[in-house]
């Protein structure tokens, strides 16, 4: 297009100054220029724009972050209940000897070796920097420990969440996490100092890392070295990784690397680091997760402490667990898309696994847990109708049986525990008081949460490992005949302990000698609603009068 007459006199009036600066602007449009890059939120993309917006923790905004964080720890200090011994004796009580050695209990698993020590290390750790502080305090003890693992617990729920926006969106994922954090069972468990409860959430933080479909933190390493982690820990946590691993082997184009850059030196040094903390610890090489095995699993020695029938986990065990989340499970099966029949069948084989073994727990489970929930959000973000009294139902009846399981059921042989530490600090000698706890053995912690030198006993149960006939442990005789038993004991009254330590379903039994021997009851402590053979609805403490003159212990 010709330019207008205007334009080409202007030029020619310029003469020579207008062909020069043209030549100009010719030469620097053959220029690479730099432009200044504008800051202005105007002109950066809407994902670049909330990036800028949030801080982030984890990879997740930082407030849900800080809300998990925070509840976990409302969690923990909402769970004042006892479960199973493990969570004291094969944790707090090893940890504790570990480090105040002067003074301790090691439980018979530990002198035959079955149990490593890499899982207490965690808490030795905790206690030795409370004592060089000079804080370690019997309350430090028995909290801290506890809130160090909320928190674990609580980072393991952010990576459930950041898993399930990945392969889903973030709808799915938000009612994952609900569904994740009002499970009465994971309120129940995920505070205690449990194995159990440790390889549930390296099983989480691990599936974070595993290669499923549409996951995008997929790394073969990590995922490799937390299950690793876990099989130290708990040998039993190899169980659910085995379809997985399976899974993976059988997907992965280069099998060989795979094998021989990833698996093998994960699991040499993991392996490596394990033997060397036991060889610290037992004083000789042990391969501690053999012997775990060889014990729970090849010889099946774990019917010693009960056994149920093979159908139970399927019938109770599993329903019980998921609480009123079965229904939303049960639905959620049916919806969930295809790449998720991987988490259904590693659920079912673990409880076909666990199923062939006779000794059974709802803990032995919980690792699975979090599959289920994957089915259970799932389910709640297909409801329309119904989905406001769904989520109220939901969250209603998990959180009434999460805080009576936690605040009610099963808290006497805690409380009891508060009123030992109260006769150890008052008595002028510590050796002048002494405990004998005749209940069910490992039915109360021991020193982790007394923390003083106070001399206790308690009945002892180790399992017959010599293969004789009509084995009979040191409770089992006790409960034969408890008043034949205390007689042969105490054959003289200076070897009588201060204090007794009962369930109330034994007084009536032993009612002769308490008042033969000027014992008298000073304290009641509520246990629970569903007393059961052995244990009773109420834990009763009695002390020795002396000469005549009863020294009252107030409380």
């Amino acid at each position: 297009v010709p330019s207008p007459p205007l334009c080409r006199c202007g030029m020619e009036r310029e003469g020579g100054d207008g062909g020069l600066a043209l030549r100009v602007l010719q030469n620097r449009s053959h220029e690479k220029m730099k432009l200044r890059k504008r800051k202005s939120t105007l002109y950066l993309s809407a994902q670049e724009r909330s990036t800028g917006r949030r801080r982030d923790l984890l990879g997740e905004n930082i407030y849900l972050v800080l809300f998990t964080i925070a509840l976990r720890i409302f969690n923990c200090f909402l769970v004042q209940t006892s479960f199973v011994p493990d969570e004291y004796w094969q944790s707090l009580e090893v940890a504790h000897h570990m480090v105040f050695n002067n003074y301790g209990y090691l439980t018979w698993e530990w002198t035959e070796r079955l149990r490593g020590y890499t899982y207490p290390l965690i808490f030795a750790s905790i206690y030795k920097i409370l004592h060089l502080l000079g804080q370690d305090s019997v309350q430090l003890l028995i909290w801290i420990p506890r809130l160090a693992q909320a928190l674990l617990s609580a980072v393991a729920d952010i990576r459930l969440y950041s898993l399930m926006k990945q392969l889903e969106n973030r709808e799915v994922a938000r009612w994952v996490f609900f569904c994740q954090l009002c499970s009465w069972f994971t309120w129940y468990c995920c505070t205690r100092t449990l194995t159990n409860t440790m390889e549930t959430v390296l099983t989480i933080i691990a599936l974070f890392y595993y290669p499923l479909e549409g996951s995008k933190s997929m790394n073969s390493v990590k995922y490799s070295s937390l299950v690793a982690l876990a099989f130290i820990i708990r040998p039993t946590a190899i169980i659910p990784w085995i379809p997985l691993l399976f899974r993976h082997f059988c997907q992965e184009q280069r099998k060989l690397d795979l094998i021989l850059h990833h698996f093998l030196p994960v699991g040499f040094v993991t392996l490596s680091w394990s033997l060397i903390i036991d060889r610290i610890f037992f004083g000789q090489w042990t391969l501690v997760q053999f012997n775990f095995l060889k014990f729970n699993v090849l010889q099946n020695l774990g019917t010693f402490y009960g056994s149920h029938p093979w159908h139970w986990y399927f019938s109770q065990g599993f329903p019980v667990v998921l609480g009123t989340h079965l229904p939303f499970f049960i639905h959620g099966c049916f919806l969930a898309p295809k790449r998720y029949r991987i988490l259904l069948v590693t659920m079912l084989w673990t409880l076909l696994v666990y199923s062939m073994l006779s000794h059974k727990e709802f803990r032995f489970i919980y690792p699975v847990l979090p599959f289920c929930m994957v089915f259970c959000g799932y389910s709640i973000t297909h409801l329309k109708t119904w989905k406001k009294p769904a989520l109220s139902f939901l969250f209603l009846s998990n959180m009434l049986l999460a805080l009576y399981t936690g605040l009610v059921h099963q808290r006497g042989t805690l409380d009891v525990m508060s009123y030992i530490q109260k006769v150890c600090y008052n008595s002028p000698n510590k050796s002048s008081a002494s405990i004998l706890i005749m209940m069910p053995c490992h039915s109360t912690p021991y020193y982790s949460h007394v923390h003083c030198p106070l001399p206790m006993r308690f009945l002892q149960c180790p399992p017959d490992l010599t293969g004789k006939s009509q084995y009979l442990d040191e409770a089992d005789i006790f409960y034969l005949n408890p008043l034949n038993w205390l007689h042969k004991e105490f054959q003289d009254d200076a070897s009588l302990p201060t204090h007794l330590i009962i369930f109330s379903v034994l007084e009536e039994e032993i009612s002769a000698f308490l008042i033969s021997s000027n014992y008298e009851r000073t304290a009641v402590f509520f246990h629970t609603h569903l007393p059961e053979g052995r244990i009773g609805s109420h834990i009763y403490v009695y002390e020795r009068k002396l000469k005549g003159k009863f020294n009252k212990m107030k409380f």
